[in-house]
């Protein structure tokens, strides 16, 4: 029983997210947790703030994309589910904001998934800090992720445990400039695994770059003379040669891929492989006893090879190679001694040169990874990311596992440390006493490893510096210093052996090695030799020693224990520096398969990870943590008075314990704090309450159920009773019936007489009325026809008079109009001939056009022809040749018939002769006669077959010319291929041709009308001069007259005229000026608010009409499109103002539909030049207005004044400049939208967030609050305030659209991409957080959405469109939520009926993450998650169905003719002019206009 630990009835059935929630944290409870949430692919978890990672040895889909690092950025620690990125994101964060170095380690055993959180981690961290400093084009966080591959390569290794197990510890330090990105690395090592470079056991391998290079290409295999694997000792002691499923060839490539991006060079690469090639063939060399005593050579011939393959790779001298394994040079005072190794010291002279070589070219990787990153010396916060082993305890235990649970109890201390600060924040935020809980510490086990100069490591050092010491020596002295040590145990079977104590348990170390492992001194005759290397790279490796060292001939002894415990303390020092985050590992068993969990596994692994050092720590305090509002919600019962009394949940907490006579409990600011035990004793508590409280239902059930027989016995009594009683009454009723019906006879009876008589008088009163209705109405018709008679006489006769009188009128204002403008006519005639004379010039130049279009016609007709030629003359040769063929054929075959039938003649013949011989004497005769006849046919077969011959040398002949002409035809074919090439060229010039002469046609065409065209334009001069002729008595009007000079000419003409000619001689820099001036007027009338016309913006209009008159969309250069964008720029330049961008949103989208209902594009824009200095600028087009009217511009004269009215819109043939500038204007418009639509995104996402979760209310407050009161009201409002929030973002946001006249169109397509924006915030809120997807929050979440429903339908269709349906997905989802009875739904009616747009990984989600916290009720039933993870696992391969978030779509969802199409015609006609141009006499067409 004292094994035994309670558990908690009601916890979620997916497990909780952070196991401080756990009502019970202890190991059972935590090993649970873990595997409830590994079963649903749920694989962190945290525990305070330290993240447990599961390994789940497959790929989970979506769980590490852009969009979940996006979801992750900036979110508040344990808001969304556990994971990875949000540890990174906290200390990024936390070095953003408080300006401290962060670090981030990352531990657990081989196969656990170190390396891969590692690189999440760095990715992530790439992603909130990228794009800062580059080194040669590439990022510095791309090298440090590209890092990854070349240290994997170098230093990981396969084991028993893992297939890439890293044999070394890493530290990464990502340095941070001040505005939080990236501005340089560090990469830091630490113990690498030396010994395996020579030894490996079965069925590990060595490292990965030996397996890599063996499987290079073959012309690199031939350069560094390798082989297969198993040829090499240093790899075939293993009999594992390969990786499932990982092809080495590739890894190779990948491998030299990612060292140039990290920055090493091809001549550093090759000469790294060489190094690599050189100690696979060092291994190969082996030695035998020499001729003297203790001397040792060379085995045989194929180590003299491997050898000499070494030195030529090192490129060293093979002599001196040689001499360095197997001499020795002592030194002493009076001489220098050389010494023979026997071949043991050899080969470990061999090995030893063979893992110094390895460890000085890895240390020189990381050294060239860190320079090319590049440290910046300027950053004052890094974040460190540390993936180093974890805790090791095998059969065989060595020194490298030695130093790695060193490490380990080093960082368990730190660990430990840390933890226990974490409860000490705890307990003060809350302001609770905390002062006699006790730290556990490892100190002691630590002192035993490293304390000088009595610890482990130092009586190591001691031993190898002796000569003569042994392991056995070493032992003997570990056992005699710490025989009384309670963490240090001298196993009972072995003499060599010794165990200490750690946290994680005992464990058992042989010393065999540990002497020569120790050792890290560099041979002082392989150091001379490879110094002296003619390769500078491997000279590189060992550099020359420093003087006074150097000089020596013997060995400084350096120890790997000594500088391995200065690097560890060095990164205890950083980590100590450092705020730090904690990600423990866990590999959920030992087949390296997933959704295998094996309980005893994880224990042990969460023991040697700190976790269970962690719970323990915390239950020495109060490892049972409640809010008040959790605990009164699940102990409230246990004192109803308290929630009945106005009590505050802090003294209603503490009086419900009180009252249970509990102890040693602590009341903080926001939680209670209970001890260990005090959960079980209050859930037993709880439990005899609920166990009287089901008593009592029963008993009450128990009751209904007596009282309900009883009331069923009397039910049935009565209806006896009343059966009898009925029987009586209905003889009773009887007779009254039959009363009652004689009664009702002599009623109808009389009814029936009276009526009859009424009948009779009603109709005969009726016939008089209609008789005398109908005589007054005939009265009534004859006078009203006898008085319309004589008024369509009278009005006949007017007509006939009024039209009489308008036909003379008008004849005698044709013949005065005729006259007058046949005199105007011919004067402009005259000036006409004189123009006519001008474009003589362009008259030759389209004449020589004329004649090269019809050369250029001739020649293109010349080359058809050709072509055509040279066909015929093909077809013929191959109709030819086919033909001569065919008869070859023919022939062929006639000969062949004509042999067959006179080979068979002859066997008739030859068969008869047989038959009709005579007899036997005439034999012989007969015989001849055949004989010959046989001759003769076979002398003719010859011939025959001799003629055939020839026939097939005659076809042969005929098929080689054949063959010939076809080639020839071929040469032809390309030939004419040539022509049409040439042909196609020569029919371009003559359309280039043909558009210039278009073009030259259109001007010679605008030049006449300009030159016919009557004056259409006064101005302000010839206004006075009309005004002097009126006061003469000069009338212009309909029935005008004008009175002429001497000579016919009239006064008003020669003043035009000569008006023109002033225009005409004024200098060009006049008019540059007045056009400038005209465009700085408009520019600053139209930077100012102009308003509305009714719904029609004032500036897109005044823009539209100044354009379209000066006719700046036909010119070719002008400024005027510029510097209206620049305005309408400057004008934006404040983003917040929604006020301003709805403004100049309303005015863009209705200039745009102006410009694309005017212009259209031009044939020859651009092409043809202008051949006149006045048409070149915006005002010379502007005075060519003055003689001709604009397109789609009507002018008339009335009363003395010209009007300009804009009837209907007609196209104008736009120039570049035009076209250039509707494309600016649509690119404006989809700026503007967008930034009005991220505007409101940015108001409401604050919102957003706190409308996912409903906000809690205390138990007591909804107790009391239990009818319907002010003050319940009061509350609800408080609950969806956060939706009214948003509502009222949204309403004032549509009333500034609307103020500003936007289309409604555009605000249909904003707030249908808002809706989608709240539609994938809220359901990606949903599926990342477990405490959303509950009953009561699926309750809040739908009264909001109800909100939203209700602004939509007060927004109307016009503007709110189909924005309600863009939430599809969260509310299929919260309906999902609120429904009961989830667990009769099947898998069908979940996905068709009641969420058809969800996919069956949000379903899953959901499902797993669903808990009732209002009425205990369970999730979907288990078959249902059975089948959902068989159709996952079926779309797994499917890269679009792994997806369970949803995109934000920030698109521009409408184009140009969507807006034409929804946007109805603009009458501008009516515009008032702004008080700023008015007075302005360059814009009298704006005033003429508006009147």
């Amino acid at each position: 029983m004292a094994k035994l630990y309670p558990k908690d009835m009601e916890a979620p059935a997916g497990g909780v997210d952070d196991m401080t929630k756990l009502s019970y944290l202890h190991e059972p409870g935590v090993l649970q947790n873990l595997a409830t949430r590994y079963e649903l692919n749920e694989i962190y978890t945290y525990t305070g703030n330290i993240l447990i990672a599961v390994n789940p040895f497959q790929k989970l889909p979506n769980i590490y994309s852009s969009k979940m690092m996006e979801q992750y950025k900036g979110a508040q620690f344990g808001e969304l589910s556990p994971h990875v990125f949000a540890v990174a994101d906290v200390a990024y964060r936390a070095m953003i904001n408080e300006g401290k170095s962060n670090s981030i380690l990352v531990s657990g055993e081989s196969g656990a998934g170190k390396t891969e959180t590692t690189k999440m981690l760095m990715r992530y961290l790439a992603y909130l800090g990228g794009r800062a400093g580059k080194t040669e084009g590439r990022t510095v966080e791309q090298q440090v992720l590209e890092s990854n591959p070349v240290l994997e390569a170098f230093g990981n290794a396969k084991t028993v445990r893992n297939n890439n197990s890293s044999r070394f510890g890493k530290f990464v330090e990502i340095q941070f400039d001040k505005h939080g990105r990236i501005s340089g690395a560090a990469i830091r090592t630490y113990l690498l695994e030396r010994s395996r470079v020579c030894q490996v056991s079965n069925p590990e391998r060595n490292y990965h770059c030996f397996y890599l290079l063996c499987a290079a290409p073959q012309e690199e295999l031939q350069k560094y003379k390798l082989s297969d694997p198993k040829s090499f000792h240093y790899l075939n002691q293993s009999k594992c040669y390969e990786l499932v499923s990982v092809n080495e060839a590739h890894e190779y490539l990948a491998t030299r891929r990612a060292m140039d991006i990290v920055g090493i060079s091809t001549q550093d690469q090759e000469a790294i492989f060489r190094v690599v090639a050189s100690i696979l063939h060092l291994g190969n060399v082996d030695f035998a006893k020499g001729q003297e005593i203790d001397s040792s050579v060379l085995k045989d011939d194929k180590s003299k090879f491997h050898l000499s393959t070494v030195a030529e790779l090192l490129m060293c001298d093979p002599v001196g190679l040689e001499d360095a394994l197997l001499k020795r040079v002592m030194v002493t005072p009076e001489e220098v001694i050389k010494r023979s190794l026997d071949p043991l010291g050899a080969t470990v002279s061999r090995d030893g040169l063979a893992k110094t070589l390895y460890s000085r070219l890895f240390d020189w990787l990381v050294d060239k990874i860190n320079s090319s990153i590049g440290q910046d010396a300027s950053s004052k916060s890094l974040i460190g990311v540390l993936d180093i082993y974890g805790f090791e305890s095998f059969k065989t235990n060595s020194f490298e596992q030695f130093c790695i649970n060193y490490t380990n109890e080093k960082l368990q201390q730190h660990f430990n440390q840390h933890v226990f600060k974490m409860e000490q924040e705890e307990y003060t935020k809350e302001e609770i006493d905390w002062s006699y809980i006790e730290f556990v510490d490892n100190q002691d086990v630590l002192d035993l490893i490293e304390k000088k100069p009595g610890g482990i490591v130092a009586l190591l050092d001691e031993a190898c510096m002796f000569p003569k010491s042994t392991h056995e020596t070493f032992s003997n002295k570990l056992y005699q210093t710490f025989k009384a040590h309670k963490r240090f145990v001298k196993p009972k079977l072995s003499r060599t052996d010794f165990t200490i104590c750690h946290y994680a348990g005992e464990v058992t170390y042989q010393s065999d090695q540990f002497l020569d492992k120790n050792k890290d001194y560099v041979v002082p005759e392989h150091q001379d030799l490879l110094t002296a290397s003619k390769c500078s790279f491997v000279a590189g490796l060992f550099p020359p020693a420093e003087e006074g060292a150097g000089s020596s001939k013997s060995s400084k002894f350096s120890s790997i224990g000594s500088r391995f415990k200065l690097q560890l303390t060095s990164l205890m020092e950083t980590l100590n520096s450092t705020e730090p985050h904690y990600i423990r590992c866990v590999k959920p068993n030992n087949v390296l398969k997933p959704a295998i969990f094996e309980n005893v596994n994880v224990m042990q692994q969460l023991r040697c990870g700190g976790v269970l050092e962690a719970i323990r720590i915390s239950c020495a305090g109060y490892p049972t943590r409640r809010t008040f509002y959790e605990f009164l919600h699940r102990f409230g019962l246990l004192a109803p008075e308290v929630l009945v009394g106005n009590y505050d949940e802090k003294v209603a907490c503490k009086k419900i314990l009180e009252k249970k006579g509990l102890v040693g409990f602590q009341i903080g600011k926001t939680k209670v704090f209970l001890r260990a035990g005090q959960m079980a004793e209050l859930d037993a508590r709880r439990t005899e309450v609920l166990s009287v409280a089901a008593k009592t239902i029963q008993y009450k059930i128990r009751t209904h159920v007596t009282r309900k027989k009883f009331l069923m016995l009397r039910e049935a009594t009565i209806y006896m009773q009343a059966l009898c009683r009925g029987r009586l009454a209905c003889k009773q009723f009887e007779g009254m019936r039959r009363e009652a019906a004689a009664i009702k006879v002599q009623k109808s009876a009389r009814k029936y007489q009276a009526q009859k008589s009424y009948s009779r008088l009603k109709s005969s009163v009726l016939v008089i009325q209609t008789g005398l209705r109908a005589m007054a109405a005939r009265n009534e018709f004859r006078f009203r026809k006898q008085t319309k008679a004589a008024t369509i006489l009278q009005a006949r006769w007017r007509c006939h008079r009024d039209y009489s009188y308008h036909k003379k009128l008008k004849k005698s204002c044709l013949v005065t109009q005729c006259r007058w403008r046949g005199r105007v006519a011919r004067k402009e005639l005259k000036s006409l001939k004189m123009a006519a004379r001008e474009t003589g010039a362009l008259k030759e130049a389209k004449d020589k056009l004329e004649k090269k279009v019809e050369d250029l016609t001739w020649r293109v007709q010349f080359e058809r022809k050709t072509r055509e030629n040279l066909e015929e003359s093909k077809a013929q040769e191959i109709a030819k040749l086919q033909s001569s063929l065919e008869e070859v054929q023919k022939k062929l075959e006639d000969t062949n018939s004509n042999l067959i039938k006179e080979r068979s003649e002859a066997a008739k013949l030859a068969k008869k002769a047989v038959e009709e011989a005579p007899p036997v004497i005439q034999e012989k005769t007969v015989l001849v006669q055949d004989t010959e006849k046989i001759d003769s046919l076979t002398q003719e077969v010859e011939n025959l077959k001799a003629s055939m011959q020839l026939e097939k040398e005659k076809a042969e002949d005929f098929e080689k010319k054949f063959e010939q002409a076809q080639k020839a035809l071929d040469e032809k074919q390309k030939k004419l291929e040539e022509s049409d090439g040439k042909l196609r060229q020569f029919q371009e010039t003559v359309q280039r041709l043909e558009e210039k002469l278009t073009n030259v046609e259109s001007e010679n065409k605008v030049l006449r009308q300009q030159a016919v065209a009557p004056n259409k334009f006064l101005s302000g001069r010839s206004k006075s001069i009309m005004h002097r002729g009126s006061d003469d008595g000069t009338i212009l009007g309909n029935n005008s007259f004008v009175p002429s000079d001497s000579n016919g000419t009239p006064a008003v003409a020669r003043e035009l005229t000569r008006e023109r000619s002033e225009l005409d001689d004024r200098p060009q820099k006049s008019l540059n000026e007045k056009q400038q001036e005209n465009q700085d007027l408009l520019i600053r009338c139209i930077a100012q608010h102009l308003g509305f016309a009714g719904n029609r913006p004032i500036t897109a209009c005044i823009i539209y009409k100044c354009l379209l008159h000066w006719r700046s969309f036909e010119v070719e250069r002008t400024s005027v499109f510029d510097r209206i964008i620049q305005t309408i720029g400057h004008a934006i330049e404040t983003q917040d103002n929604n006020d301003v961008l709805a403004y100049w949103l309303s005015n863009a989208s209705t200039l745009l539909l102006l410009l694309q209902r005017t212009l259209k594009a031009s044939g020859a824009a651009g092409m043809a030049p202008q051949r006149r200095r006045s048409s070149a600028s915006l005002f010379g087009r502007m005075t060519q207005s003055f003689r001709g009217t604009p397109a789609g511009v009507d002018l008339s004269f009335a009363n003395g004044s010209s009007v300009i009215g804009v009837g209907s819109i007609r196209q104008v043939e736009a120039k570049y400049p035009a076209l250039l500038f509707k494309q600016q204007l649509t690119a404006y418009v989809e700026k503007i939208y967008g930034m009005i639509r991220d505007n409101l995104k940015k108001e409401i996402s604050p919102l957003l967030s706190l409308c996912i979760q409903a906000p809690r209310v205390s138990r007591a407050s909804l107790m009391k609050g239990a009818s319907r009161s002010p003050t319940r009201t009061a509350s609800q409002q408080a609950l969806i305030a956060h939706w009214q929030g948003i509502v009222k973002s949204l309403t004032n946001f549509l009333n500034n659209l609307k103020a500003n006249h936007v289309p409604p169109f555009l605000v249909r397509k904003v707030f249908i991409q808002i809706f989608s924006f709240i539609n994938v915030q809220l359901f990606n809120s949903l599926l990342l957080r477990r405490e959303c997807c509950s009953f009561s929050n699926g309750e809040y979440v739908k009264t909001g959405l109800a909100e939203l429903e209700h602004w939509c339908y007060r927004a109307t269709d016009e503007y709110a469109g189909s924005a309600w349906d863009e939430l599809k997905h969260i509310r299929q989802a919260i309906g999902f939520l609120v429904i009961h009875q989830k667990s009769r739904k099947s898998l069908d009616e979940i996905s068709h009926d009641l969420c058809p747009m969800l996919s069956i990984q949000q379903l899953y989600r959901i499902s797993t993450m669903y808990w009732d916290d209002k009425y205990g009720t369970q999730s979907v039933a288990q078959d249902v998650i059975s089948n959902m993870r068989v159709l996952m696992a079926e779309d797994s391969n499917n890269v679009g169905s792994n997806s369970f978030l949803l995109d934000d779509d920030s698109s521009i969802p409408f184009s140009v003719d969507d807006i034409s199409k929804s946007m109805e015609q603009i009458d501008i006609s009516d515009i008032e002019t702004p008080p700023l141009i008015r007075e302005n006499s360059g814009f009298v067409f704006l005033l003429t206009n508006s009147n």
